[in-house]
Formats: structure tokens, C-alpha cells, sequence
């Protein structure tokens, strides 16, 4: 009989977390939602923070049900979002709450940075990254000028899932995929880059070891075993950025694909061997991520569904006393799959561009949407229905133009778009999505981050030899749905 492997993934989203139990028995994996939890954020004093202890208490609450259940596991694994980081004194005390990326206060910060420290174009070239205001290297240089007491009192600065294996295990870590997020990292050295660093006037011992994903950092504290039950389980740094591992899951058979990670974000790109810092990517901002096995997730960062699901909080202006007044009472399912099937039954031809700063933290995502349209001289929606379609033909055609510039500016050849991720459930967007793009959307895994999660774990127990493997593995133990152009 086939001896079966289990593995914890802790996957912790923008808004919520959780962890999955994953089992192997050499053929194919098994997926188990173990425990679900909240990630809010923390509003206070003019800020807006996450709540790093609460998530470390669930990671121990699920490690707790772990012994409970009498569950041997063989690792753990953590991927959170890039980006934001945590601060911790010499005696490894957590300094404060980390900032959260949508804080407000980096707005303008690029700008500063580059006119004060270092120009955009030297930045780009030793970073390959992306520009956004809330990347680390502006959150930091933010931090700096507003004389953060934590920044100045810490010995280290770790990124959330590295703060997060520092808390379990004590080992300060510096994984490269979440790392390469942070616009500090040199993919051309493969290590923080030290100009940059100069810049922040930061030194390098600061943060913590580089580590690849795979490898294992350390063990479960004494502490943490007391508290769990548990004993000397290993922490395994995984593509501990949730990207990375959700591209490690796309079940792809070649290279001849582009991936959608689908989600709040969309990151939509190609795999390459090395990174692609040139005119033209700079030109685009596009951006060079870490990835496994030394790969580079070339890709476009751009809103995805934040902007539909601040219009459901919203429902779509149904409580606006001035739409009421122009359109009745506005009947919305309850069912997200009901309301989804809305963008059916309007014709309204209306498109946004998702990525206008205005819809990026707006106090009223549905006024947004219609001041947008106003401005471009384009028909209002008038119902639920023309928001929804006016939301995912946008998104659709969002994508299209990233995948006529990647094609543009390399060398894969796309036939095929794989979307990985939550949004790829939506079946009306992944066919707006193909009809769009005029090729096949292939929607799944849908939980791609933890299973990338899982399986880079398995790896590094020897089980699986390579990332081809891995992605072999996924196409036998799911379901895969294929959507054709309509049109």
C-alpha cells in the first residue's frame, strides 16, 4: 500500500487566511480546507495596519487542531502577499503592527524618491520591478521621512511570511520570491541590492538570509511545541510570495502559455528563464519576479476584482437615495453566481480602464465607475447587471492589452491563457475573457496558491524531482475547465 504524505499550507490572503492540509500518496494530492479566519484591516490613528499576531495565533490554533486530530505532518509551508514587512528588535520582540499596503501614506513617494535618493531609471535597471507606490522600497523610504520609531529601533525587517517563520521558528529569513517583490531586490545578483540599500541607508544585516524556495529553515521553537502539542516540526520556505506559488501550480504541458493569477490583484504574465529588463519593459512597467527554480515571473500587476467587490459592499448603489429615485428598488441575488450571470442580461457597452488611480481606494467604488464614464463621455450603468458587465468586459479587455505587449516584448509564444485563483470559478468573466483574447482560457486550480504551497513542500522531501513533475501531478489530481473563443 502506497505510504501517504501529509503537509500543512498556510495561505494568508488580503482579507482572509487559511490553513490546508495536503495529502500525497505519490500520484496525486488531496486538498482539505483545515481552517478559515479573517484578516482585517487595522485602522488606527491614521493608518491602516495588519494584525500579525492575530495571524500568528491562528497558525497556531490550526497547529493545536493538528495534534488533536493526531495528524503527522511532514512540513509546513506559509505564502502571504508581497510587499509589506514587520519589524523586530534585537531580543526578537515584534516592534508594532506592520503597515498595510493600501495605507495611503506612500501616495507620492515614488516621486520624492526619485528626485531625493536615486532616478527611476536606476532603480528599474537594478530592480526589474514594477513602480507602485506601495512597493518596499517606497513603504521604507515613507517610514524614513516620517521618523518611524519602529523602523529606527529594529535589528530586523522581514517580510510577512519570513516575520512569520522568524515567530515559529526563530530563523530570520529573507525568501527570494517574496523579496523580489519588494523593488530592493538585484535579480541580476540574486541578492538585496546594495545601492539601494545605501539609499535607504540600510545595511544588508538588517533583513534576513536569502533563502530559495524549498529549502528548510529551521524547526518548530520550544516555545511553539509547548503551545501546539507538536514537536520539531520543519518550516519549509516556500514561493512564500502567493504568486509564486500559485504559479508553480499552474498545470501547464510546454511553455507556450501566459497565467492569470486571478484574484483581488490580477497578475498576468509568462514564465522566463531569466529576467527581462529592457527599454520596452520599462517602457510598459512591467515587472520580473522571483519564481522556482531560479524562473522569473515576467508580469503585469493590474486591479482585478477589488473593484467588483467594493461594488457588491456597495450593492452596486442600490442604497443611494438618487438611484433609487431613478431606477426603483434594485433587485440583487444574494448568490454570487446569480449575480455574476447578470453580465448577461445587459447590453450596456460601457468599458473603465481598472487601472485608473481613481479606482484604487476610492470612498465610493460605484461613484467612481460613473464619474470615469462621465468623463469619457460614456453611458451610465443603470442596473446591477450593466455594472457587472461593465466590470468583467473591462477586465477582459485589460487583459488582451497585456497579452498583445507580452507578445510584443518576448519571446514566448502565448497560444493559451491559464487562470489560476479564485476568480477563476467566474465563468462568465473566463468567457468574456477568451472571447477577448480570441484563444482558449484554461480556468484551474482555483486554489493554485496552496496547492503551489503544498507541492513545493513535497519537493523538499524528496518526493518530486522537478517543477514539471509538480505541474503533472496537479493536471491528474483536478478538474480543469477549457473556455473557447464565441466569436
Amino acid at each position: 500500500m502506497q505510504q501517504t504524505y501529509t503537509y500543512l499550507a498556510v495561505d494568508l490572503g488580503a482579507t482572509s487566511g487559511r490553513t490546508v492540509l495536503a495529502s500525497f500518496d505519490g500520484q496525486r494530492i488531496n486538498m482539505r480546507e483545515f481552517t478559515r479566519f479573517e484578516n482585517p484591516q487595522l485602522p488606527i490613528g491614521g493608518h491602516v495596519f495588519w494584525d500579525l499576531p492575530h495571524l500568528y495565533n491562528e497558525i497556531l490554533r490550526a497547529l493545536r487542531q493538528v495534534k488533536a486530530e493526531g495528524i503527522e505532518l511532514q512540513s509546513i509551508g506559509i505564502d502571504t502577499w508581497g510587499c509589506d514587512f514587520a519589524f523586530f528588535d534585537k531580543n526578537g520582540q515584534l516592534l508594532g503592527l506592520p503597515y498595510c499596503y493600501r495605507d495611503p501614506h506612500t501616495d507620492g513617494s515614488m516621486e520624492r524618491f526619485f528626485t531625493e535618493r536615486m532616478t527611476k531609471e536606476q532603480v528599474y535597471d537594478r530592480t526589474g520591478i514594477q513602480f507602485m507606490p506601495f512597493n518596499s522600497l517606497f513603504q521604507l523610504f515613507t517610514l524614513q521621512g516620517e521618523n518611524c520609531a519602529a523602523l529606527k529601533g529594529a535589528d530586523k525587517i522581514l517580510f510577512i511570511p519570513d516575520a512569520l517563520i522568524f515567530m515559529l521558528t526563530g530563523e530570520a529569513v529573507c525568501e527570494y520570491t517574496v523579496a523580489s517583490t519588494s523593488q530592493m531586490l538585484n535579480p541580476k545578483t540574486g541578492d538585496l541590492d546594495a545601492d539601494l540599500l545605501q539609499a535607504l541607508g540600510l545595511s544588508r544585516e538588517r533583513f534576513g538570509r536569502l533563502v530559495q524556495p524549498g529549502e528548510r529553515v529551521g524547526v518548530l521553537t520550544p516555545q511553539v511545541q509547548t503551545a501546539t502539542g507538536l514537536g520539531a516540526i520543519p518550516i519549509v520556505a516556500v514561493g512564500s510570495h502567493d504568486t509564486a506559488s500559485a504559479v508553480a501550480a499552474v498545470p501547464a504541458k510546454d511553455t507556450h502559455f501566459a497565467y492569470l493569477s486571478c484574484g483581488t490583484w490580477s497578475l498576468l504574465g509568462v514564465e522566463s528563464p531569466t529576467p527581462i529588463i529592457t527599454s520596452d519593459s520599462y517602457a510598459e512597467n512591467f515587472t520580473n519576479e522571483g519564481g522556482l527554480d531560479h524562473t522569473t515571473r515576467f508580469l503585469k500587476n493590474i486591479t482585478g476584482l477589488w473593484i467588483y467587490e467594493q461594488c457588491r459592499k456597495e450593492r452596486f448603489g442600490a442604497d443611494s437615495v438618487k438611484q433609487q429615485e431613478r431606477n426603483g428598488k434594485w433587485e440583487i441575488p444574494t448568490d454570487v453566481n446569480e449575480l455574476n450571470a447578470l453580465a448577461l442580461t445587459s447590453t450596456c457597452e460601457s468599458l473603465i480602464a481598472p487601472d485608473d488611480p481613481r479606482f484604487a481606494h476610492p470612498a465610493s467604488m460605484t461613484a467612481a465607475i460613473r464619474d470615469y464614464l462621465t468623463e469619457t463621455a460614456q453611458p451610465l450603468p443603470e442596473t446591477p447587471a450593466d455594472y457587472v458587465r461593465i466590470i468583467f468586459r473591462s477586465l477582459a479587455a485589460r487583459y488582451r492589452e497585456i497579452i498583445d505587449i507580452l507578445r510584443r516584448i518576448t519571446p514566448v509564444e502565448i497560444e493559451r491563457l491559464h487562470v489560476i485563483g479564485g476568480g477563476s470559478r467566474n465563468q462568465f468573466l473566463m468567457q468574456f475573457a477568451a472571447d477577448a483574447l480570441q484563444m482558449p482560457v484554461i480556468a484551474g486550480p482555483q486554489e493554485g496558491t496552496a496547492l503551489g504551497n503544498a507541492l513545493v513542500q513535497v519537493r523538499a522531501s524528496g518526493l518530486v524531482s522537478s517543477l514539471q513533475e509538480m505541474r503533472a501531478i496537479i493536471a491528474n489530481s483536478i478538474e480543469l475547465k477549457t473556455y473557447l473563443p464565441t466569436k
